[in-house]
């Protein structure tokens, strides 16, 4: 079956960059949908950018601007780059992926929506 597996996480100060890469194994699928999403303890996690299989993407209007997913289908790995960290972007950061589906307008923001997830990685951004 799939699995995804995060890294690139780390402490920056506001202002500052990160490279979030996700690596997908395991089954290869031509059809997915795989999704960025962050978490602060005591919150529900949210869902950030998602990427499927045709090169669609979607934003929260929060990130748009700041953050941009890609993915380089000869490396298996999604990437998360986040530029212009603000200190409320302080999070575990996971990967999430659907396969035999693209990214649904109505449900790539819930978490319900995907079956393969990630140990995910830490972001501090400090101020």
């Amino acid at each position: 079956q799939m699995q995804v597996a995060e890294s690139g996480g780390g402490s920056v100060q506001a202002g500052g960059s990160l490279r979030l890469s996700c690596v997908v194994s395991g089954d290869s699928y031509r059809i997915y949908c795989i999704s960025w999403f962050r978490q602060v303890p005591g919150k529900e996690r949210e869902g950030l950018a998602s990427i499927d299989s045709d090169g669609g993407t979607r934003y929260i209007d929060s990130v748009k601007g700041r953050f941009t997913i890609s993915q380089d289908n000869s490396k298996n790995t999604l990437y998360l780059e986040m530029n212009s960290l603000k200190p409320e972007d302080t999070a575990m950061y996971y990967c999430a992926a659907r396969p035999n589906s693209y990214c649904m307008s109505r449900h790539w923001l819930a978490d319900w929506f995907y079956s393969r997830w990630g140990q995910g990685t830490q972001v501090t951004v400090s101020s």
